[in-house]
């Protein structure tokens, strides 16, 4: 596991190319300065500040217009607006987007043109916007570690697959595929901690869906399996990691033993499965995932088998 990363700044042109959609935002100015970077994981929304006689924004963050904002600018004069305009289209901010389907006057169109500040319109009511942004950017631009193994949604438990080289995760990745598991990310996982307590992973850009099976090379899951085979990202839930057999370690062989692997400071649930020949690894690991969905649950089953042999011994010792 590498050391942790802080997540690079986002372009406003990877936002709209992203995400465009979700946030159902158009772009009707400033398309020269689709560059601009987002450096905050918080949008703002200005406010009060519009009244302020040099307003001030905060830099690195979208900035949320909604129709407070918009219809303070349009009750001035043409020469206020173009002042007011140009006071906060020029200062570090990466773009503005204007809510609820509110159109925008001509000068502040004009003047994000001159100064190169992209400028959207979404249908999305504020609040919903504001939500939705900020949700995609704590993710995108949180600090992340970068691991070697695979991530795969499992009965629908976010698994992460952790082995040395050739031992056959992505092998076994492809087992479970063909058993209705969902790809996420093969051979470099990016793990993002998102607030304090959750873990998300997702594979580099350059190989999403992609998959490396040795004798048979590079081959495309998505195309090969269709689009239910595969997922941009997934919470991350258990570690899972191949080892290869040892005669000379004792392995878990009840299941007491609660184990964790830490991520960030985050605790995950962690089992060591010993691969050797002949053994069916995809419907191991497929057995572990759902023993510790039962868990989930409440239901132990080591724990109870435990119960059950105190029991025995204690009606032994009392006869």
């Amino acid at each position: 596991m590498k050391g942790i990363k802080l997540g690079t700044p986002l372009e406003v042109r990877e936002l709209y190319q992203t995400w465009g959609k979700e946030l159902e935002i158009k772009i009707i100015s400033g398309k020269n300065g689709l560059s601009r970077k987002i450096r905050s994981n918080r949008v703002q929304k200005p406010g009060l500040r519009m009244i302020e006689p040099n307003i001030q924004l905060e830099e690195g963050k979208i900035q949320v217009l909604g129709r407070t904002e918009v219809s303070y600018l349009n009750r001035f004069t043409p020469k206020e607006q173009i002042r007011i305009s140009e006071v906060i289209t020029s200062q570090d901010v990466p773009c503005f987007i204007i809510s609820k389907g509110i159109t925008p006057n001509e000068l502040l169109i004009n003047t994000c043109n001159e100064n190169n500040m992209p400028l959207f319109t979404t249908e999305l009511h504020t609040g919903r916007l504001i939500s939705t942004l900020n949700g995609l950017l704590e993710e995108r631009l949180a600090p992340f570690v970068t691991v070697h193994g695979v991530l795969m949604d499992i009965h629908g438990l976010g698994v992460l697959i952790l082995g040395k080289s050739g031992i056959g995760k992505s092998e076994c990745a492809l087992d479970l595929i063909i058993g209705g598991s969902k790809l996420v990310a093969d051979d470099v996982v990016e793990i993002r901690k998102v607030g304090t307590s959750k873990l998300i992973g997702s594979g580099p850009e350059i190989i999403k869906h992609l998959m490396e099976i040795r004798g048979v090379g590079i081959i495309n899951i998505k195309d090969l399996f269709g689009t239910a085979s595969v997922m941009d990202r997934r919470e991350i839930d258990m570690v899972i990691e191949l080892a290869h057999w040892d005669p000379d370690r004792d392995y878990d062989r009840v299941g007491l033993d609660q184990k964790s692997f830490a991520v960030m400071e985050i605790e995950l649930p962690y089992l060591v499965l010993p691969v050797s020949s002949g053994r069916n690894m995809a419907t191991v690991i497929e057995v572990a995932v759902r023993n510790q969905l039962l868990k989930s649950t409440g239901v132990h089953v080591a724990e109870k088998f435990q119960e059950g042999l105190l029991k025995r011994d204690t009606k032994k010792e009392g006869s």
